[in-house]
């Protein structure tokens, strides 16, 4: 039998006090939000993507074309309905591609196959359609996973899910979490959650993990960025502005900016992060200011920029991201940014430097750079390292991250052309036989023993330690549209098709050039399946990539030096 619920309102939010589960016949507030959201109304549509952007794939295009996206995202137009973007992609076999591509057909039915209903809707994917193994917690919806579910089915026209989906982590945020005693932050969206069917009560259940069933029982900090960014690109997608425009949605965006934008102790403007806070679920030395992290940070904050109302609350939070982003951007891009000139700078540093006018601010001793990152380095190329702290720089190459600051425009155009060239000049290293290396190199020996705790599963070249994971391709084909080079998506993506539908979609492959298919690796991986999908329709029609992509910010200035030091 179920235990009690005691549920209580405040401010139009339901909050449930057993932190535990949500019953069907609690879902009032489920039928009052899909009850706004059928009343006609203004569409308020952004859509962005340039015309430079769009010429460097394609030379010239056709008007028509062009003149469904080229509006700019700072401008609203009110019409009588949505307007779509299309791919052409109404079923798996439009317009004669499968016939082609045989292997489309295969991932379209296995995505439909992960889809999780609740209450007869579909509200997510799983993780994993793998029974050949024990479930564990793949039989979840995940936050961060389903986002590429998501794209796939709103470039495919199917935005009922992705609403849904939208709506019910929304309303699993409100929840008052305890976590062996300690309470969360007001706001914090849950990593993951599962339906649970009850044949006896014929009634369904929802259960939501904010980190205490999760390995190292670590909350998830991407979950609420991924939350707004999939926001934006709905409203994007769709042309319709009145989910995002919901006091509920605007409420949950400010909640998730308000832990966010917090003031502390510290005096960085990148967020402070647990070990595995992000995709990188477990200890892999990425604490502090992992550059994944940041580059969602920013991401998101670009994306509640368009998406909050400019009433007075709105406003409020509005100046505290733009005030955010001029001095996250400018430290990301000259901290974080590693090249070879910056590179014999770092080699050259004095250390125990001193006041404003010290070069080598964070205290960096030059005997600690890698001897790997020497000969990684090419000529020409540069990438945004994988933290940055005091005395201690990760010189690491993490993919999610430098391919999020390509699409978010947190990379100047420069930098997104250099990261460009640095996987062109090291595609064995990066892409390999499988696409994608998720971080490089990978750490062995001692130092694998120190900073994973001997972790079996991420030993050298495997899982997290310099896996290759195919859901990559997704976040490479968006960046290699938008730097103009959609060839090196091409490429990677003709790498993965030799195998992935072959080998059943595994979750992530082993080996230094990804040739093995990883040895706990979950097949028929949800995410693997949807990022491939993704990569084929935005390289099919490009102006997908709107939807995702953000256009270089021009209020954003260098920040100027602070004048604190001479008080």
């Amino acid at each position: 039998m179920s235990p009690p619920k005691d549920y209580s309102h405040q401010n139009g939010r339901v909050t449930c006090r057993d932190q535990t589960v949500v019953d069907t016949n609690s879902e009032i507030e489920d039928y009052d939000l899909l009850r706004l959201l059928n009343r006609t109304r203004p569409l308020n549509i952004e859509r962005n993507i340039s015309l430079v952007e769009i010429r460097s794939f394609f030379g010239e295009i056709s008007n028509g074309h062009f003149h469904r996206n080229n509006i700019n995202d700072s401008h609203h137009h009110h019409v009588s309905s949505p307007v779509r973007i299309r791919s052409g992609f109404n079923t798996p076999r439009s317009n004669g591609y499968y016939e082609s591509h045989p292997i489309i057909a295969d991932a379209w039915e296995k995505l439909r196959r992960s889809l999780v209903h609740f209450r007869g809707q579909p509200v997510g994917t799983l993780a994993a359609v793998d029974h050949s193994v024990d479930e564990l917690n793949y039989d979840q919806v995940f936050v961060r996973d389903f986002v590429p579910s998501a794209l796939a089915f709103l470039m495919n026209g199917e935005e009922g899910v992705v609403k849904n989906f939208l709506l019910k982590t929304l309303r699993l945020q409100s929840w008052e979490k305890i976590v062996d005693q300690f309470k969360l932050g007001e706001g914090v969206m849950p990593a993951s959650f599962k339906v649970l069917h009850d044949p006896v009560r014929n009634s369904e259940t929802i259960f939501a993990d904010f980190g205490e069933s999760a390995i190292g029982r670590v909350a998830p900090v991407d979950s609420g960025f991924w939350w707004i960014i999939l926001l934006r690109a709905y409203t994007k997608s769709t042309g319709d502005s009145s989910l995002a425009d919901m006091p509920e949605c605007q409420n949950g965006i400010r909640l998730i900016l308000s832990i966010c934008l917090s003031e502390g102790f510290d005096t960085f403007p990148t967020l402070l992060c647990a070990d595995g806070c992000c995709m990188i679920d477990r200890r892999m030395g990425i604490y502090g200011y992992p550059i994944e992290i940041q580059a969602l940070f920013f991401m998101a904050l670009r994306c509640a920029q368009l998406l909050l109302k400019k009433d007075d609350v709105g406003k409020e939070f509005v100046k505290l991201i733009d005030d955010r982003l001029q001095a996250l951007s400018y430290h990301i891009r000259s901290y974080f940014w590693l090249d070879l000139k910056q590179l014999n700078d770092i080699y050259r540093y004095k250390t125990e430097e001193y006041s404003h006018t010290a070069v080598n601010k964070f205290n960096v001793m030059p005997d600690s750079l890698p001897n790997w990152v020497f000969d990684f380095m090419p000529t020409r190329g540069g990438y945004f390292i994988g933290n940055v702290s005091p005395a201690r720089m990760d010189f690491r190459w993490f993919c999610l991250g430098n391919c999020v600051a390509i699409i978010s425009s947190l990379a100047t155009p420069q930098q997104a052309s250099a990261i460009m060239d640095l996987i062109e000049a090291r595609w064995e290293e990066l892409v390999g036989e499988m696409p994608l290396k998720i971080c490089y190199p990978a750490i062995e020996g001692h130092e694998w023993r120190i900073v994973t705790g001997c972790d079996p599963k991420n030993t050298r070249w495997s899982y997290h330690n310099g896996g290759s994971w195919p859901v990559l391709i997704w976040l490479l084909t968006a960046a290699s549209i938008k730097t103009g080079r959609p060839q090196i998506a091409r490429r990677a993506i003709e790498l993965a098709e030799h195998r992935l539908s072959k080998d059943h979609w595994p979750e992530y492959y082993d080996g230094k050039a990804g040739r093995y298919v990883g040895k706990q690796a979950r097949k028929f991986q949800t995410w693997s399946i949807a990022g491939y999908l993704v990569a084929k329709m935005m390289l099919e029609d490009p102006s997908h990539l709107g939807m995702i992509s953000l256009e270089e910010d021009k209020q954003i200035k260098p920040i100027k030096r602070s004048a604190s030091w001479t008080c």
